[in-house]
């Protein structure tokens, strides 16, 4: 049936032949499942122009259930001549299933109005019964190096949903800019969410672009953004990377940074990439400073739908520390293992802090140095290593390698790659890719909560390049984290089908308007002529 992520099964019901949508239609939406209602009538109605009014008096009707028998995120599509069932174990299982309705359509579907009036909307008779493995299946958008207005996360959230991913998680901070609006803290956003201009390619190139750079979300953007995405039944997990990735907030209040060896009033919100060596310094001041941050995030990111909480962890240089006065004299007061435990020190206060208002920290592998703390998860983006590590001593992790789903590196090998970046990682790559590493064991294994694929700017400066270097990728990393049916194996997977699945895909990306890279590579306005890359050649390092 072309569809994607595959199903666990799908079979043809024969004797009916199909199903037809028509101005008759009613909607029934059993209890729990308004919210699906509401999408479906706000997404198929407008794709097809019908009404779908309220009612259950007629079999020419679409019925939304949820079915305690079901996995809470399983659902079963039943189109089989009495009336057309989308059935979930919950809310979510009912709303994947609509997806998987909405597919069933056909590309149009996927588009905001009609393009053909008179056309008959038939659905095959098919029976489609489904599950995902795993609970987390994600995607992380980094927004600090390069803004993205709100109305661009709102239609990622959307994305995300037709693909069956059900995390976003929003790098909202970083050297490069501060991205959301903390009331208490004004200078944040005022002058942390600029930069004078912007190193354009990578941080070797010799060319810049001179027009200042910024925005941020405000409080009631992040509340719509988080409400959207709830009905949708994706799960946000906003990120404040400490102790390092912070010159813009150390530009906004130098107070933060180690006054004692750098003059940090001078620091402006940087403007090129890499691996910055400002970063907080370990006072009270900072920890008090990042706790009225986090407050505020909390509540704008309620934990209903914000369980765990992001502090990055990563790239955090120790030189400033080995050099500070005031950093050496935390050590010893505190009896650290040295900078490495002066790190672990700032995770560890913050896992307790997040505990304490029934919130997770998560965070990238790097906090693994110095001793993980005890409630603490792992972004695994180094390789598997971390990840492995981590799970083998009882933490919940999420497989990011990014030799495999490092969504900014490069999807060929030719000169004509848009600032070729990192690894060739193909289509095939991505869907050959195995988030559960060989050799793990069961109890290991099982603290895998799922995969993610991460999608850092620093070369993207519009949505447009930001939709050339995730698409088509993400629907193979979808398949890869929603499909039971995909063999552990990854030679044994069927890439040949998966690419005639994506000839029907490639048309519904289409129809929403997707900038995807072609399967025969960049189209002439996508390349990028002159800006410098950096490529890695041969093969990635072991994982």
């Amino acid at each position: 049936m072309d569809l994607i992520p595959a199903p666990r099964a799908c079979r043809r019901v024969p004797s009916s032949g199909h199903d037809r949508l028509d101005a008759g239609t009613l909607l029934e939406a059993r209890a729990g499942t308004e919210g699906v209602a509401r999408w479906f009538r706000a997404t198929i109605g407008a794709a097809t122009g019908l009404p779908f009014p309220d009612g259950d008096t007629t079999d020419n009707r679409v019925v939304l259930d949820i079915d305690p028998g079901l996995a809470p995120e399983g659902y079963r599509v039943a189109v089989d001549g009495h009336g057309l069932r989308i059935q979930g174990g919950s809310a979510a299982g009912v709303f994947w299933g609509a997806q998987t309705f909405r597919q069933l359509l056909g590309p149009e579907a996927f588009r905001r109005a009609p393009v053909d009036s008179g056309r008959a909307w038939d659905v095959p008779a098919v029976v489609v019964e489904d599950a995902p493995r795993f609970p987390w299946r994600g995607l992380m958008l980094d927004v600090a190096r390069h803004f993205l207005p709100k109305d661009d996360v709102l239609r990622y959230v959307d994305l995300l949903a037709a693909h069956k991913l059900n995390v976003l998680h929003l790098h909202l901070t970083d050297d490069q800019g501060w991205r959301v609006e903390i009331k208490r803290y004004p200078r944040l956003t005022e002058d942390g969410a600029w930069r004078a201009r912007t190193k354009r390619g990578h941080r070797a190139s010799e060319l810049w672009d001179e027009t200042p750079h910024g925005g941020y979300y405000t409080r009631d953007d992040i509340r719509e953004i988080v409400a959207y995405a709830a009905e949708r039944h994706v799960r946000l997990v906003p990120e404040i990377d400490i102790p390092g990735h912070s010159q813009a907030a150390i530009a906004a209040y130098p107070e933060l940074g180690n006054t004692d060896v750098v003059d940090t009033t001078a620091l402006p919100v940087w403007d090129t990439w890499g691996v910055n060596p400002n970063v907080l310094a370990p006072t009270d001041n900072t920890l008090r400073f990042y706790e009225g941050v986090l407050e505020e995030v909390l509540d704008l990111f309620p934990a209903a739908t914000s369980p765990f909480v992001h502090l990055g962890g990563d790239e955090c240089p120790k030189g400033q520390w080995k050099a500070s006065p005031a950093a050496q004299a935390r050590i010893a007061e505190l009896g650290l293992a040295g900078e490495d435990g002066l790190q672990a020190w700032f995770i560890g206060h913050f896992d307790r802090w997040l505990a304490e208002r029934g919130r997770r920290l998560i965070g990238w592998d790097e906090i693994l140095e110095g001793g993980l703390a005890p409630g603490a998860a792992v972004s695994s983006w180094r390789g598997y290593a971390g990840g492995i590590a981590a799970a083998e001593a009882g933490h919940d992790v999420v497989m990011c390698p990014e030799q495999y789903v490092y969504l900014d590196h490069r999807q060929g090998g030719g000169p004509d790659e848009p600032v070729p970046i990192g690894y060739v990682r193909t289509l095939e790559d991505v869907y050959r890719f195995e988030p559960v590493p060989p050799g793990l064991s069961p109890e290991a294994a099982a603290h895998v909560m799922g995969t993610q694929a991460n999608v850092w700017t620093e070369v993207m400066e519009s949505r447009s390049r930001v939709d050339y270097q995730v698409f088509p990728r993400l629907a193979a990393f979808a398949e890869v984290a929603w499909s039971t049916r995909l063999p552990a194996d990854p030679a044994e997977r069927d890439f040949a089908g998966f690419e005639r699945r994506m000839a029907a895909h490639y048309r519904r990306l289409d129809a929403l308007g997707v900038d995807y890279r072609p399967p025969g590579g960049p189209l002439p306005w996508q390349r990028r002529p002159g800006v410098v890359g950096r490529p890695i050649e041969g093969t990635p390092p072991n994982v």
